[in-house]
């Protein structure tokens, strides 16, 4: 079972001379190896199941190659005692899992890992119903950890803390996160999505899992999904460097090099306070050095 941190998740303001204040939650501290909007958005999913008491527990989910979803889902099937399958997209991994630390990581924590090919795995949805069907126990929670149980779990990175903060903002890649801080945020905040997938359905998709609409969705993709650009690494140290918080390079360092560039361009009014939840996933840094370093570019500290 996942538990209430017995510790608050602190919120640092990151020191800035304009006429805004600036401040991020760190989520990415809520645990050692569930990190971030990945903790709160298994939270329920994981309890209510296991409240259930499954005879023959086990626990599915997909992911690519890095997957911070995979990471942690693996991470709290170890925690629980309870059998995980990561679905992975990309049948060529198979041969070379070895070699990734976000598929060894997972192994450690005993989870088992079939790989399918990108034609398979755009059809989840089939994929789904043929694993229910072999395995009618299980836990599915699909990609991202996106449903109505992520959303009520992401209710709790919100508390008296965050209520005094007029914008709210997180990176979005499937949605969940956004659609929680949207639904259970005080009614005057607003709240700001930075879009690191080139994705016109999630406004609608996100509509689906709020009643409000309290919130506005920006690009912050920087050339797409999972694509690191040299600016996007000298953020990211420089960042590193002056206020001692990591990022990783493909939710949380584009989405505040966004808010920094909507500062410059004065977006937002005088006097605002802004909120930025840091939503962990610093295990990828390692996967993108790797990538990077063949590439024989710079590192991301």
């Amino acid at each position: 079972m996942l538990k209430i941190p017995s510790e608050k998740i602190p919120i640092q303001e990151i020191p800035i001379q304009k006429n805004v204040r600036l401040f991020i939650k760190r989520e990415d501290l809520v645990h050692p190896q569930i990190s971030g909007n990945k903790y709160w958005k298994l939270f329920y999913n994981i309890n209510n199941y296991l409240e259930t008491k499954p005879e023959n527990p086990l626990i599915i989910t997909f992911g690519g190659a890095f997957s911070n979803h995979i990471s942690a889902v693996s991470a709290t099937g170890n925690l629980a005692q309870v059998k995980t399958l990561g679905i992975i997209r990309g049948e060529e991994l198979e041969k070379k899992w070895t070699h990734n630390p976000t598929l060894v990581f997972a192994k450690r924590n005993g989870m088992n890992l079939k790989f399918v090919t990108r034609e398979e795995y755009r059809h989840k949805e089939k994929l789904t119903e043929f694993l229910q069907h072999e395995f009618p126990e299980a836990l599915i929670i699909p990609e991202g950890g996106t449903n109505d149980n992520a959303v009520q779990g992401v209710k709790m990175m919100l508390n008296n803390d965050t209520k005094d903060f007029d914008y709210l903002c997180t990176a979005v890649g499937s949605g969940g996160t956004l659609a929680g801080i949207s639904e259970f945020c005080e009614d005057n905040q607003k709240v700001i999505g930075f879009k690191v997938v080139d994705d016109s359905s999630l406004e609608r998709k996100i509509s689906e899992l709020t009643s409000k609409r309290n919130f506005h969705l920006t690009d912050a993709a920087f050339g797409g999904y999972g694509k690191i650009n040299d600016e996007n690494i000298r953020f990211i140290n420089d960042f590193k460097m002056k206020f001692d918080i990591p990022l990783e390079p493909i939710y949380t360092g584009k989405m505040m090099q966004k808010v920094f560039e909507m500062i410059e361009a004065n977006y937002f009014p005088e006097g605002s306070k802004i909120l930025c939840f840091h939503t962990g996933g610093l295990q990828g840094i390692e996967g993108a050095n790797m990538l990077l370093e063949k590439q024989n570019r710079n590192l991301i500290l």
